[in-house]
This record gives structure tokens, C-alpha cells and sequence, in this order.
């Protein structure tokens, strides 16, 4: 076992925990600026949709910081007391994203139906708009870039994050139709309350499609099902295996562990048996890179 100075070393020099970090930062510190110019075009031009977005934009910063300091801790090799490593903390960072964008949604969508009544309403002006138009540039496209860091590494949290910019350039794109409408048109100034309630539905539908994978595999759901069939199609082509049956995988943050049974003929040696175990274990971590660790069954039948 690594020691943690070992440990140390090979979380440094890992390529995709690095990018990981680097696009996440990179994410905070955008977020950060643009958290700040919502909230003063907001206010400076009297725009309620502006100022909730730009608290969305805030949020992003919590994720941000859970998947910094997250990626140490989930990517840390097993241990004694953690035999199939630290994925159920990925989880757990993805659902955490998840249950702060559903809190964020319900705050600013109570806030925009409580207020859309008000009787004073103030006619949102023009420097409203510079908010949301720059966020859905730079959102979308740190979005892109996230996204594919995180599928290069296969990490839910780290796509997680990803949607959650997304959803931060979407929810802006409402925001800015508010505001024209409301400039256009001062008897239209209410609407700049309805597309602050349309920006906590967007971020609502992101916190479920966030948290429901997260609470899946904490309730035991296995891999998908494109990968149990190509796990049946590895094993199934591999000499000496007759057939395999009772195939269980269990997801753990990016990873899958596998345990199955493989029928090998009754007659070949002990030997032979645990050499085909062997080939079925390295096929399919290596065909399979999601695929971390295989428990393999062997069970002897009549034919020769």
C-alpha cells in the first residue's frame, strides 16, 4: 500500500486530476467575476431577474470549492478501512451540487411569485442586459470546456459541475428577454419578476437531473446497461469460457466493479481455470476503462 507521501506524488503528477483542477478554478474565478457584474448592472438598473441570476452564478461557486477539494479524497487509492477505494465521495460531492442548486431554485423562485405583485415595480434599464448576454457567452462556453474534462476523466461530479454551467448560461438567455421586454415596454416591468421564476425552474430541472444518478448509485443501482452488455460480449468471446451467468456490477463514483460467474470445462486443470479468470479479469478492465476491479467465479461443466 502507498504510503501518503507516495500518495502525494501521484496525485501531483495525475494529468486528469490536475485538469480537473485547473477548469474548475478557472470556473470559480469566472463565476466570481460574473456573480459581480450581475449584481451591479442588477441593481444600478433596477432588475430583480438580473439579481437572481447573478445569485445563481454565486452557487456556482459551492460546487466549485466541493470538487476541489473533493478530487483529493475520491481519487484516493483503497485502503484498509476503504477496500473498494473513496468513489461514494464523488457521489456524495454530486448529490451535494444537486440538493444546493434545488435550494437555490426554491429561494429565488419564492422570491420572484411573492414580489410579482409589488406595486412598486421599477422599469429595469439597459445596463441590465450587459449581465446576462456576457454570462451566456462565457458560461456556454466553460461549459464546453468542463464537460469535456470531465468526460476525458470520467467523472460525474465533475460533469455535474458542467451542466451546472450550463444551466447557469440557459437561465440567463430568460433573464435577458426579460429585461428587453420590460425596456421595450414599461407596462411589461412585471416580466422581469416572471423570468426570475423561470430561471429557479431551469435550475431546478438541473438539480434533479444532477442528484437523480447520485441517488441511483447510492441506492445500489448497477452500471448502465451499455456496459453490462459489453461486459457479456467481452467474456463471452474469451477462449476456454463456456458461458458466464450471475454478472453483478456496482458503481462507485466513476468506477465499476464487476463479480461474475464463468463456466470452463471440467476437465482442464485448476491451473487453466485460474489462467482463464486471470484473461477475463485483465479483458475487461482493459476493453472497459470504467471498469476498476473483477471478481471472477469459476464453475466446472460436463463439456470437454
Amino acid at each position: 500500500m502507498n504510503s501518503p507521501e507516495d500518495y502525494n506524488r501521484e496525485l501531483i503528477q495525475n494529468p486528469q486530476i490536475s485538469e480537473i483542477k485547473r477548469v474548475t478554478w478557472w470556473g470559480l474565478l469566472i463565476n466570481v467575476g460574473l456573480s459581480g457584474l450581475k449584481f451591479v448592472v442588477g441593481i444600478i438598473g433596477s432588475s430583480q431577474a438580473v439579481v437572481a441570476d447573478a445569485v445563481h452564478s454565486l452557487s456556482d461557486l459551492s460546487t466549485d470549492f466541493a470538487i476541489i477539494f473533493g478530487v483529493r479524497f475520491w481519487s484516493a487509492p483503497p485502503d484498509e478501512k476503504h477496500p473498494y477505494g473513496h468513489g461514494r465521495i464523488e457521489t456524495l460531492v454530486t448529490l451535494g451540487i444537486g440538493i444546493i442548486l434545488a435550494s437555490v431554485a426554491v429561494g429565488i423562485g419564492q422570491n420572484a411569485l411573492f414580489t410579482i405583485r409589488g406595486v412598486h415595480i421599477q422599469q429595469p434599464g439597459w445596463i441590465a442586459i450587459t449581465g446576462p448576454l456576457i454570462s451566456i457567452i462565457v458560461k456556454e462556453m466553460l461549459f464546453r470546456w468542463t464537460r469535456k474534462v470531465g468526460r476525458q476523466a470520467k467523472s460525474p461530479a465533475v460533469i455535474a459541475n458542467a451542466w451546472h454551467h450550463r444551466s447557469d448560461a440557459l437561465s440567463s438567455v430568460p433573464v435577458l428577454l426579460a429585461v428587453l421586454a420590460a425596456e421595450i415596454s414599461p407596462e411589461l416591468a412585471f416580466i422581469d419578476h416572471v423570468g426570475a421564476f423561470i430561471v429557479s425552474l431551469f435550475i431546478l430541472k438541473v438539480a434533479w437531473d444532477t442528484a437523480r444518478p447520485a441517488l441511483a448509485e447510492l441506492s445500489g443501482q448497477s452500471a448502465d446497461p451499455v456496459t453490462r452488455q459489453r461486459i457479456t460480449e467481452i467474456v463471452s468471446a474469451i477462449e476456454g469460457v463456456k458461458g458466464l451467468h450471475a454478472v453483478r456490477t456496482r458503481q462507485l463514483g466513476s468506477a465499476v466493479y464487476v463479480d461474475l460467474h464463468i463456466l470452463i470445462s471440467g476437465s482442464i486443470t485448476v491451473k487453466n481455470g485460474h489462467d482463464i479468470s486471470e484473461v477475463v479479469k485483465s479483458e475487461l478492465i482493459a476493453r472497459e476503462p470504467a471498469i476498476t476491479d473483477v471478481v471472477v467465479h469459476i464453475e466446472p461443466t460436463g463439456e470437454a
